[in-house]
């Protein structure tokens, strides 16, 4: 991959790699030397050639079953297309279920104004749906009392519209929600390669227990998280090594279940300063082994200080996390990116709009460019590898952010598939916010306007 200079500390962007002759959209290794960007001892081997089954054709392709890939299949399949959602666990929900980071933060702008509607909200609402009462221990918290049809609007100014949610309960219930929609749904299925032509991408490569196979599409979302489809698609990307260690975990004391939100801190700008390290990049699987051996290390201390703190009482980890808790690894460096000082500003091509979880006040537009692939005419983006930088991409890379980029992704599909040659580009993005407004999203400029 060709390297462009550091635009900040901490940050790597990755250029466009030159088509290679097969149209896959990845740099190719030369004969006897080392791929590029691989490391370890000098050498190659090389591989047979051989024939990839395609395993059928669908409409739409989602790769990555977390909170945004979930919102894109689901609000794609209502629209009516065909739509395979690409898992490489065997679980939906990512970070919020597998990575027991249980809280739905808010979809107002802490002012009082419910900035986000539609299938985030819906999917916060399944997410408690359970919930006999809160426990507070446990942070199991259902919907704020003032939230609810005809709450008291003065109280909402104080509280802020977000739940606490069971992550084994969220895990079933986002399940069934997606299998009933109709999505068809492939578990242990890592994508791993692509096929181009023409600007557009004609298949994603995956392993799995069928062994390597292709899926045909005619439009793809990137919904993996580590912007992993754009990667290989040859779009722009950027990625940070300022991931701290991280592992929220669950335990007993006498019987009784606990959170423990366990993390180093980190820099609300996604950089090293404030943070505490040892620091780690998302897209290196040296790396990624480091940081969940690291975030383990942590909890076990952590159950030593909890220990210590409880003398004479029984404590048992219960539910540590089973994926790697990164923050932010690797996003599309797209056509426009979204960052920090937007906040309160209106965009023509809005598709969605976010408040901070951190503060109250900031509202920013999310503007449909920063979910389009650059190079690949039928690909978009959707959660955490977005178009957005530092400040706001420690915002949008949050469950409500995942969200409503994977409604606007998948609603933008559907609606390519039929209306604009399965074309992102060539899709009217006032036919695409006439859809999400139908569906419930709060598509206002007077939202976006300081309260």
């Amino acid at each position: 991959m060709k390297r462009i200079p550091h635009r900040g500390k901490g940050i790597r962007r990755t250029a466009p790699a030159a088509k290679p002759a097969d149209g896959s959209g990845r740099s190719r290794p030369r004969g006897g030397g080392r791929a590029p960007g691989a490391r370890g001892p000098a050498g190659a081997i090389t591989e047979p050639a051989r024939t990839i089954p395609v395993c059928g054709a669908r409409d739409i392709v989602v790769a990555g079953g977390g909170l945004a890939g979930v919102a894109a299949a689901v609000a794609a399949r209502r629209l009516g297309g065909s739509v395979c959602l690409l898992e490489k666990a065997s679980a939906l929900g990512g970070l919020a279920t597998l990575g027991n980071v249980t809280v739905w933060l808010p979809l107002c702008d802490g002012r009082g104004r419910q900035v986000i509607g539609g299938i985030a909200e819906e999917m916060l609402r399944l997410s408690v749906r359970d919930l006999a009462g809160d426990d507070h221990a446990a942070r199991f918290i259902g919907v704020p009392p003032c939230w609810e049809p005809g709450g008291d609007a003065a109280q909402r100014r104080r509280v802020r519209y977000q739940v606490q949610f069971n992550p084994g309960a969220y895990l079933l219930a986002l399940e069934k929600w997606v299998t009933e929609a109709g999505v068809e749904l492939w578990y242990d299925t890592r994508v791993c390669a692509v096929r181009r032509a023409g600007g557009r991408l004609t298949h994603v490569v995956v392993e799995n227990k069928g062994g390597r196979q292709a899926v045909a599409g005619r439009l793809f979302i990137d919904a993996t998280g580590d912007a992993d489809l754009c990667h290989l698609a040859g779009e722009a990307t950027e990625s940070l090594d300022s991931n701290v260690l991280c592992g929220w975990f669950y335990y007993l004391v006498d019987g009784r279940l606990h959170l423990c939100p366990c993390s180093n801190p980190f820099s609300p700008q996604l950089t090293r300063e404030g943070g505490v390290g040892p620091f780690f990049r998302g897209d290196d699987a040296r790396e990624v082994t480091a940081m969940i051996l690291g975030s383990r290390d942590l909890v076990r201390r952590q159950l030593d200080d909890l220990r210590a703190r409880h003398p004479g009482t029984d404590v048992q980890i219960v539910l540590p996390p089973s994926i790697a808790c990164f923050r932010a690894t690797r996003r599309l460096a797209g056509a426009f990116t979204l960052e920090e000082p937007h906040a309160h500003r209106w965009f023509d091509d809005a598709c969605g709009l976010t408040g901070d979880w951190r503060r109250p006040g900031p509202v920013w537009a999310l503007p449909w460019r920063c979910l389009c692939g650059v190079r690949n005419r039928n690909l978009a983006v959707a959660g955490r590898c977005i178009s957005a930088a530092a400040g706001v991409w420690d915002v949008t890379r949050a469950i409500p952010g995942c969200a409503v980029t994977g409604e606007a992704a998948g609603t933008a599909a559907a609606l390519a598939v039929r209306e604009a040659g399965a074309d992102f580009r060539a899709l009217s993005v006032t036919r695409l916010q006439a859809e999400l407004r139908r569906r419930g999203g709060r598509l206002d400029p007077t939202l976006v306007a300081e309260a």
